[in-house]
């Protein structure tokens, strides 16, 4: 991908926590949306146009690797996993 991560979010790309509840109400990045990555293949519609930008996040990295994976073998086009939260602009 060749925007930057900094970028993509300062241009409204949808920020998705695919983390646990649990977790996500400990803390999350501001303006991200909690889609558990064991719910993500039937929220599927939640994350918009299959163009538009997409940016996933967990704790590691892991869970959200599979929830980019689970959504680009869906036809999203622009998903960036961006690791875990601690690898996201200002954490």
């Amino acid at each position: 991908m060749s925007k930057s991560l900094s970028e993509m979010i300062k241009n409204g790309a949808k920020i998705v926590d695919v983390r646990s509840t649990e977790e996500f109400e400990d803390e999350h990045f501001p303006g991200a949306v909690n889609i558990p990555v064991n719910e993500i293949q039937k929220r599927m519609p939640e994350l918009g146009e299959k163009e538009a930008p997409i940016i996933m996040y967990c704790a590691s990295g892991s869970r959200s690797a599979f929830a980019a994976r689970t959504a680009a073998s869906a036809g999203y086009k622009n998903v960036m996993n961006a690791g875990g939260l601690s690898d996201m602009p200002g954490n």
